[in-house]
């Protein structure tokens, strides 16, 4: 799943029958010591009631293991008229244990009947026999009672008649309109089911480790088609009209990763070099929009085939751009759901920026065809292993497939972003347990993708391209079909020979100096498992202090701590017990070599071969650390950024630049310090680099504006326009250059605009009025786009036009756009109106709604005005989205995670525990009041020398 808090929010970047299932053996088996009928009849009082009163045999939210799937046969009839479906299906079960029940999940469906089959009964026709349906609505669980102990190692089929009304919200079998040119409103159904949400459409054993085969048959009138995870067999024609039609089989998979959709879309399709048809579907006034799609994606099957050395194991692949959908994507096996953004792109309206989400996503989802769909994690405490490697993977594909996308570029903000919240005490272990579906929704957040990925990529970097790649195929292959958990993983990585590697003494060949020697390095000195123990199972990020004395580093290792300074209180408790190995990287003045070395004690001694000048940590960023330089380490690089930035790697120069201001949310730098390293910034040649550094001045400039700040506030924007207007004047109003060209000129114009900067405003207001007067058939430049219709935005007349052409347009990535400049007006009736609009779903899709509020609470005149409404509306809000569900964490942390005061923490700390008394309780709450306590600190402790330095500065 591509998680949208990675996605652009209006385009600012703010996974023999029995092996495969029951192994590993002691993942099943160890969870009961005793049979759970024998526990039931022991203690019928500690089980929970069912809705009838009776009691329910099972107690625990993770199914019994006595009972397992090996087959479902669904068939699927939804009604776009009315709104609901009945459905039936056929489950043959293998029974390991003896028991008189069995328990699946179950969520608003309404059970008709079930019955039961032996083996005996199937083969001579034998009615089934009639179960009696227990229910227990707070598990999500049913319970089949058997009239007769079912034996162990027998299989038996299961049949049930359900029927259940399309969703309202975004999860199970749900529903989802879009209007056509004419405006004609059409409803289709469509599913979507990580991580606990197949239960909303089909009584099913709704855990990863289930893993079954799947034969879908939909109904549906002629007028629409059904595509489902494999390819359809035959269409069958009904009594009525209605079409039934009948699917492959699927290979052995886990429910969340079944998928059926009934619509009318239209379709552009090709064939990668291996034979496996690609389509990409979307609604029919929108097949102009999917061509781009298609050439990435088959550019990117093509080669995740030959990186994984593994083919792509179905005979097709379809992606869908869904009009109504939570997230930016879902990876179901065969036929990926995507929101419309992260797959359309209409060259007249996307920028280069939205051109780069959609081939990030397509990456995203493709590689969870073999990470996740192939292997899948054991259960959701390692959804990383899911997530985490496909957001690694968009790294090693992008590189490969789309170099003029210089995704290498971009990827250590991957890095930063989590960063930020994992620096707070409030985060989590990569690793972590999750049992409940809230639990278990927010998994799916920026430590399992973005950390996930960092220390991949970091463990990638430590052993080497050849080697890494050579453990995740031995991980892939070994565990085809099955589920793997962390120790799997790492035992790959660290056993990484295959069969056809191996010599008869058990070594393995290699051609890489390189790899041989980190290997042998990593074997004398590394247990890979320890290692990695101390970056998955443990939470936050480490900081590495560097002293140089002579030709002498001391290092030291500390837990790094975002808001805490060493002399809190609560310091010392919080660095208690938390130690890393920690493959450090260094380079010096007096080499171009890379040197290595596992820090794996609180304090470590190395010493240089030779007097240099400067030392420099973190080679290219692609150690998951932060690094402070105690004594003259901060003096003298910045010295060297002054007097030969180039001598630098760019990605260090970058690193630098975010070091040095965490390390001043920390209390460990002071901001001046900070602040004059970004003085070389002038002369600086990396366009990621003078980004990161304009990136946290524009930061200081909107919290003090929020705040109101006002000499703060001149004197910043001042600076601001002083110093970078060489590059502002620099900028063109057209599309052209690299994409690290086009991206700066996005962000240097949006700034200055938002500004006020007289030369921008007249441009923008210039390109918006012609716009205007050609009844919005100009083309205006992509990247320039959104600049511009916010510009326009500030009049009551652009304001309207702009939300009529939102109404009229059909390019999702223009909408985007319009709906972030509509909420940039400074009248808070018109923000008002949008929140309306949101809530109702018609004009702006219930969808947007998040990314809305975000929007609005950023805007200094509506942050207020967001935070009240959410405050109001929270039970209205929670009929529309899942209470951990990414729309609704992005809406309360959107609109309050930017505080700065003590009476605004105080107003979400009581809102929290209002919630909390409610049963609404996320671990997300405890992130936000950690973050605003910081907001406060920070500005405490830096506006004097902020307000300070730019006296000096202007």
């Amino acid at each position: 799943m591509a998680n949208s808090c990675r996605k652009l929010v209006f385009n600012i970047y703010i996974g023999f029958y029995c092996s495969a299932v029951i192994m590993p053996q002691k993942c099943i088996c160890s969870q009961f010591t005793s049979s759970p009928i024998d526990e039931f009849n022991k203690d019928a009082e500690a089980f929970p009631v069912a809705t009838n009163g009776e009691i329910f045999p099972w107690h625990e939210l993770r199914l019994p293991t006595v009972v397992i799937p090996l087959h479902y046969d669904l068939l699927i009839h939804p009604n776009l008229t009315s709104l609901d479906f009945v459905a039936s299906e056929k489950i043959e079960v293998l029974v390991r244990d003896a028991t008189q029940f069995i328990v699946l999940h179950s969520k608003d469906l309404e059970i008709i009947n079930a019955s039961l089959q032996s083996e005996e009964d199937v083969r001579y026709r034998k009615p089934g026999e009639r179960l009696t349906v227990l229910s227990y609505p707070a598990h999500q669980q049913i319970a089949l009672l058997v009239p007769e102990k079912l034996r162990p190692d027998l299989r038996y089929s299961v049949a049930i008649d359900f029927q259940a009304k399309l969703a309202d919200g975004f999860e199970g079998f749900y529903k989802s309109t879009y209007r056509t040119l004419g405006g004609e409103t059409r409803t289709i159904a469509v599913t979507d089911f990580e991580p606990t949400e197949a239960r909303m459409a089909f009584p099913c054993f709704d855990e990863p480790l289930f893993k079954a085969n799947f034969s879908i048959k939909i109904r549906r009138e002629s007028r629409h088609i059904a595509l489902s995870n494999m390819p359809k067999v035959k269409t069958i024609e009904l009594e009525g009209g209605l079409l039934e039609d009948q699917f492959e089989t699927t290979v052995k998979m886990s429910t969340y990763l079944v998928a059926y959709i009934v619509c009318d879309f239209t379709s552009v399709s090709g064939t990668t070099s291996s034979g496996v048809k690609v389509s990409i579907y979307a609604s029919p006034d929108k097949w102009s929009q999917t061509h781009y799609a298609l050439e990435a994606s088959l550019k990117l099957l093509d080669f995740y085939e030959n990186y994984f050395d593994i083919h792509y194991p179905l005979p097709k692949l379809d992606l869908i751009a869904i009009p109504d959908f939570a997230s930016g994507a879902m990876e179901n096996w065969g036929l990926i759901t995507y929101r419309e953004t992260s797959l359309l792109f209409d060259p007249k309206t996307s920028s280069t920026s939205d051109k780069l989400w959609v081939t990030e996503v397509i990456a995203h989802e493709l590689a969870h065809q073999w990470f996740g769909n192939l292997v899948t994690m054991e259960w959701w405490n390692d959804i990383w292993l899911n997530e985490g490697f496909a957001t690694y993977m968009e790294l090693i594909s992008l590189n490969i497939t789309y170099p003029e996308l210089q995704f290498d570029d971009n990827f250590s903000n991957t890095c930063f972003e989590v960063i930020k919240r994992d620096s707070l005490n409030s985060s989590h272990p990569i690793s972590n347990q999750a049992k409940t579906p809230t639990q278990i929704q927010e998994m799916f957040d920026a430590v399992s993708y973005n950390k996930g990925a960092c220390i991949l990529n970091m463990l990638k970097d430590f052993l080497s391209e050849e080697t890494f790649r050579k453990g995740i195929i031995h991980y892939l292959k070994k565990f085809s079909y099955r589920n793997a958990k962390n120790d799997d993983l790492w035992h790959s990585l660290s056993n990484n020979c295959l069969e056809s590697d191996s010599t008869s003494s058990g070594f393995c060949y290699s051609d890489s100096k390189k790899t041989s020697n980190t290997l042998a390095f990593l074997r004398e000195n590394v247990e890979l498992k320890e290692m990695m123990a101390t970056w998955t199972l443990q939470k936050g990020i480490p900081l590495v202090v560097v002293k140089r004395e002579g030709r002498s580093l001391r290092l030291q290792q500390e837990r790094f701590l975002s808001g805490v300074s060493k002399e809190d209180p609560e310091w010392g408790t919080l660095q208690e017990r938390y130690l890393w190995h920690i493959p450090v990287t260094y380079s010096t003045s007096s080499s171009n070599v890379i040197h290595r070395h596992i820090l794996k004690l609180k304090t470590d001694t190395l010493d240089l071969s030779e007097k240099t000048n400067w030392v420099k940590f973190n080679v290219d960023s692609n150690g998951y650390y932060i690094v402070h330089y105690e004594g003259q380490g901060w003096d003298e690089l910045i010295t060297l950024l002054n007097q030969n930035h180039t001598l630098l790697r760019p990605k260090d120069r970058i690193g630098l630049i975010h070091d040095a201001f965490q390390l001043v949310s920390a209390g460990r730098l002071t901001l001046d310090k900070a602040l004059d390293l970004t003085r070389y910034l002038q002369h600086e040649t990396s366009i990621p680099a003078l980004l990161k550094g304009l990136e946290y001045l524009e930061l200081f400039y909107l919290m003090v504006e929020r705040r109101n700040i006002s000499d703060v506030t001149e004197n910043l924007k001042h600076y601001l326009l002083q110093y970078f207007k060489p590059v502002i004047d620099t900028q063109s109003w057209v599309d052209e250059g690299s994409v690290w060209d086009r991206m700066l000129r996005s962000t240097v114009l949006k700034l200055a605009c938002y500004l006020n900067h007289a030369p921008c405003i007249q441009k923008a207001t210039e390109l918006f009025s012609q716009w205007m007067e050609s009844s919005g058939k100009l083309n205006i430049p992509t990247d320039v786009l959104k600049i511009v219709y916010s510009v326009g935005a500030q009049t009551t007349a652009g304001w309207n036009y702009l939300l009529e052409q939102y109404e009229l347009s059909l390019s999702g990535a223009e909408k985007n756009k319009i709906l972030y400049a509509l909420s940039t007006s400074k009248h808070q009736e018109k923000l008002m109106k949008l929140i309306e609009l949101g809530m109702e779903g018609k004009v702006i899709k219930t969808q947007d709604l998040a990314a809305l509020l975000f929007a609005i609470a950023r805007n200094p005149k509506g942050q207020q005005l967001a935070w009240n409404f959410v405050k109001e509306n929270w039970t209205h809000l929670l009929k529309k989205f899942e209470l951990g569900s990414f729309p609704m964490r992005m809406i309360v942390s959107g609109t309050t995670s930017h505080f700065s005061s003590k009476d605004e923490l105080q107003e979400v700390k009581l809102f929290f525990e209002s919630l909390k008394a409610q049963g609404s309780h996320l671990d997300i709450f405890q992130t936000i009041l950690e973050a605003i306590s910081k907001n406060i600190k920070w500005l405490e402790k830096n506006l004097p020398t902020l307000r300070k330095w730019l006296l000096i500065s202007i």
